[in-house]
Parts: structure tokens; sequence; C-alpha cells
């Protein structure tokens, strides 16, 4: 029975589902509703494909969702980055507006899901770890700064194109003689309107007398808004006529569930980009659902949740949608209000149905300009130029992984800039660990805690040499390890025993081990004694499966005072009182009084 619930959590929560949750929830779903319709519309366009089908990525995949996930907030469905990562995908497959480009979207979300769906199956949410929280920052705001610009053309109603910055700037340019004003007069009204929606209309209906709840929700509606009016006044003024770009006509009704088409050509493909988006849009959809159930002090399965996007991402395919994940801003808006299960996200399911049914013969005038504001409001919201500062102050090597993936993706595309900033982020790991943190430690006198010479006053022997290093040992810094003991032995003639200190060693692997006997047999033949103190348990119970204790030329102390005491008990227990003669490198107690 765990199992089952644990592959299916809707059996969880469900069992204590009751009037007044599915009221939080049916609120919630209402308000995520308003919103999704002219997002799902505007995402869609961003992806290259007809409007309708943001709307049908909207409808299974929350279904899904509800079933699978665990996330009680996160609201699933069509995204900006995700939108624009199909789209530079399928865009070198297929031309937009083709039938094989729309078959490729469908394929794109169905490899995803059966991607995601292995790697929850198979526990691999752990992979996400590979993309640093500078690389994830950088893309966003990279892609952020893409999409808005990207959408300058609807903007302007000029026929520009380009998949990079420097292309969609250039192209701009070069069309700048046939800009559209009637429509940039509608996109920058739009703009502008949008814009002062998200910052200033709830203070305002607050300051007219309006309950919080009652402004939060118009203030929500503002995009429908900008929809509505910019609808009637296209069809009012017959704006299509006058050369502004209109939507045009949206089949009504709910798509038939099929299956994609197999091609084995076009499934190779798109293979690459489909693992892209399900790692992206996985990172992106649990550092959301994590943050909301932090503040109900609830918790997500990582490896569900990415059984749960699988799922969705598998519905959208079979009603012909396109790669989908969860989304920030609105799992926010659905959080703030109040969504209690992952129903909310069923119910928002049934009113994007009902709109996709009833309300898209009433969207055939809308003007393209009006999505295209929508969504650049929506991502410049992502763009963080704060966090390039903040990485840049505090670690050069992860602000130049940031900067790399934010360079590559603006200039030369969305895949080329993640696939940049994870090998950057792989390798600056590896080579930090390749050369791990190490001191060399003294006893803090009058107690029995160690610290490094090098930046506290401490007693040191001539004796005994204590290293300390903080970190686990593998292959990449095994190497590393050896130099440096054989640098210090080398350095001090008069030492007869090292004793390494391994209280942030959590694992020792055979490269490590190969080392460590290495360093073992170097020191016995330099007559020095190697010693270990404060081996973990899981380390020593495997240091106990080998042959390397029996070798060991020295002993394995419980403590490090345990291995100073017996090995120099002079220095163990020096007086607090006495006075240290300072070196030229630090403060360290030494001299002939040791």
């Amino acid at each position: 029975m765990n199992a089952v619930l644990k592959y299916f959590p809707i059996l969880d929560w469900g069992k204590s589902y009751n009037k007044e949750t599915a009221i939080s929830d049916l609120v919630a779903a209402v308000i995520v509703t308003i919103m999704l319709i002219p997002q799902s519309l505007a995402y869609a366009l961003l992806a290259g494909l007809p409007p309708e089908i943001g709307l049908y990525a909207s409808i299974l995949p929350l279904v899904a969702y509800a079933v699978f996930g665990t996330s009680r907030a996160l609201a699933v469905g069509p995204v900006a980055v995700v939108s624009l990562m199909t789209a530079s995908a399928v865009g070198e497959l297929a031309s937009q507006g083709t039938p094989e480009y729309l078959g490729a979207a469908i394929a794109l979300a169905f490899l995803s899901g059966l991607m995601l769906v292995a790697m929850g199956l198979l526990r691999l949410g752990f992979l996400a770890n590979l993309l640093s929280h500078p690389v994830i920052s950088g893309f966003i705001t990279a892609s952020g700064l893409l999409i808005a610009s990207s959408q300058l053309k609807h903007i302007l109603g000029i026929p520009a194109s380009g998949h990079t910055l420097l292309e969609i700037l250039q192209s701009i340019f070069l069309h700048l003689s046939s800009i559209s004003w009637i429509t940039f007069a509608i996109g920058a009204a739009a703009t502008v309107f949008l814009f002062w929606v998200r910052k200033g209309l709830k203070p305002a209906l607050i300051s007219a007398g309006f309950k919080p709840f009652a402004a939060d929700i118009l203030t929500k509606a503002g995009p429908v808004a900008a929809v509505a009016a910019t609808t009637a006044l296209a069809a009012a003024l017959d704006l299509g006529s006058q050369g502004v770009r209109l939507v045009g006509d949206i089949p009504s009704g709910l798509p038939v569930p099929q299956l994609p088409r197999f091609e084995s050509e076009l499934w190779l493909a798109l293979a690459g980009p489909a693992l892209l988006i399900s790692v992206i849009g996985f990172v992106e959809s649990v550092s959301v659902a994590q943050t909301l159930a932090a503040k109900k002090r609830q918790r997500i399965a990582p490896d569900q949740e990415l059984i749960g996007l699988g799922t969705s991402n598998i519905a959208s395919a079979i009603s012909g949608g396109y790669p989908v994940t969860g989304g920030f801003a609105r799992s926010v808006v659905n959080f703030d209000a109040g969504a209690a299960t992952p129903a909310a996200g069923a119910f928002t399911a049934i009113g994007i149905a009902l709109a996709t049914l009833f309300l898209t013969p009433l969207l055939t005038n809308l003007p393209q300009a009006t999505l295209a504001a929508t969504i650049i409001v929506a991502v410049l919201s992502l763009v963080d130029f704060a966090a390039i500062k903040r990485t840049f102050d505090y670690s050069k090597s992860d602000f130049v992984s940031m900067a790399a993936t934010i360079l590559i993706t603006l200039f030369f595309g969305v895949e080329k800039g993640i696939v940049t900033g994870v090998g950057l982020s792989i390798a600056l790991y590896l080579y930090r660990n390749s050369r791990p943190h190490m001191a060399v430690v003294g006893i803090v006198p009058g107690t029995e805690h160690f610290r490094n010479i090098d930046r506290h006053k401490v007693a040191t022997g001539e004796r005994v040499l204590s290293v300390r290093v903080d970190e686990s040992l593998f292959f990449a810094n095994s190497r590393y390890l050896e130099d440096k003991i054989y640098a210090l032995v080398a350095a001090k003639p008069d030492i007869e025993h090292v004793v390494l200190m391994c209280p942030a060693i959590n694992e020792i692997d055979a490269s490590a081990l190969e080392s460590l006997e290495e360093i073992n047999h170097r020191l016995s033949d330099s007559r020095v004694q190697f010693h270990l103190s404060e081996v973990k348990g899981p380390v020593m119970d495997r240091l106990q499966k080998t042959p390397f204790l029996e070798h060991l030329t020295g002993q394995v102390f419980l403590s490090q005072y345990d291995a100073l005491c017996t090995l120099d008990p002079l220095t163990a227990h020096i007086s607090e009182a006495r006075t240290p003669k300072k070196t030229a490198q630090s403060d360290v107690w030494s001299g002939p009084e040791i």
C-alpha cells in the first residue's frame, strides 16, 4: 500500500479532502485560470505554435500533475523559458506554421515526458544538482532578455526574425522602416498598462476602498483586461485591414487524444533538446515547489516530482500540446490564492477547457502585440542583474560560469548556453575538489580543540605534524593530498609522526585508498609514522575490509586530542598562560619551550 501511495500522492491528500479544502482550491483555480488564458496563448506563439496549442497544453497536464505530483501549490503549464527552448529545438527541424513543426513539438513533449518518468523511477532527481544556481540564474536572465527582444517585432509590427540576440536586433534594425505605428501604439500602451498593473494597480484599488483580496484578483486579471480592451478596439476599428496582425481564427473544441507518430530520425534529433528541457524544467519546477512547500512546513519528493512532470508532458503530447513545467509566477499566485491541494490544478484545467470550448471565437481580433506585451512584462521579471553582481562579489569562479552562460545564451542560442553553463559548473566543481582545503593544525592552549595555524594562536610541536583535510577523498584530489603531505614533511626534517585528521571525510574511494597506502609507504621509508584520527564510522567500516589498516605504520585515534596526548603529551598539555612566540607566517606556539 505504501508503494501505491508513493507513486499516487492523490490517494494520500485525497483521504482528507473536504468541502472547505475544495472551496479554497476553487478560488485559487479561478484566479489562476484568469491568469493562464492569456499566458497560454502568448507562450504558444513564443514557441512558434498556433495559440490554441497553449490552451491544449493547459488542460490534461494539470490533471496528470494533480494525480502524480507532490506539491500542493505548483501550477503546471506552458512557461516562457521552455517555450523558447521548444522554438529553438523544433525550429532547426521544420518551418513554423507547418504540420511538421507542430508534430515535432508534440513529439518533443512526449519524449521529454518519457525521460522525466524514467528519471523518476530510477531515482535520478539528484542529477538536477549538476546545474548550479548561478548557471540557472544566468540562463533565466539571458532567456528573459532573449524572449523580450524576440517579442519586439510584434510590438513594432515588423517581420523580424532570428534565434540569437544579435540576429534579432540586426533583423529589427533592417526592418525599422516598415513599422506599423498603429500596432506600435497598441503594443506600447499594453506594455505600459501591464507594467502599471503589476506594480501600481493593487495599491490604487486598496486606496480606493477595495478589500485586499478583491484588489488582488483584479490585479491578476490585468492581462485579461488588456486582451479584452485591445480585442474590442481591433474589432470596432477593423484594425486587421490596416496592417495590425491579429491572432485570427482559433478552433473551438477540445483536442482529440492521440499518440504522436514515432519517427526514429525525428526522435533521435530531439533527444538532446528533450533532455535539456527535462532538466531545466525540473530544476525550475522543483525549486519553486520546495520554496512554497517550506512556507507551510510541507515537503515534496523530488523523484516523484519527476514522475509528476513526466506524466504531465506525456498528457500534453497526447492532447496535442508541447512541453510544460511548473511556472514560478503562476505557482506563487496559486499559493497566495489559497490552493490547498493539487486539485486546484484540476479545477484550473476545467476552466481552461471551458475557455477552449466557448471563448476562442471572441479572440479572433486579438492583436498579437497584446500577447507580446504580456510576454515581455512576464519575462522581464525573471531578469536579475543584481544576482550577477552578488555572484561576482562572492565567488569569481561561479561568476565565470554565470557570465559564460549569459553570453553564450544571448549570442549563440539557448542550447549552447545551458550546455556551456553545465560544462563549466562541472569543470569548476572538479577543479575545486581536486585541490581540497587542507590545513596544518595545532592545539588551542588549555583546550582539546585544534585550529589552523595560519588563522589562530595555537601550539604545535616539532615531532608531530597534524593535517586536516576538509573534503572527501576521491580520484580527483588524492594525488594533491600526496603532494601536499610530502611537501610539508620535507619542510620539517624533525617530524616523526603525521596525523591525518578525517572529521570532514565522508568517503574514500579506491583511488584515494591507493594514495593513502602510498603515503603510508613513503613516510615509512622516511622513518615517519602515519596516523589517522576522527575517522567516521562508515569510512572506517570500508577501511576495515581492506589490508590498509594492517599495513598502517601508526594508529587510528578516536580524536585528535588523543593522538597528540599519545604522540606528544608535552604539547597536548601546554598551559594556556604561556606566551606564544610569533613566527613570520602566523601566531604559532613553537620554539625551545615546546
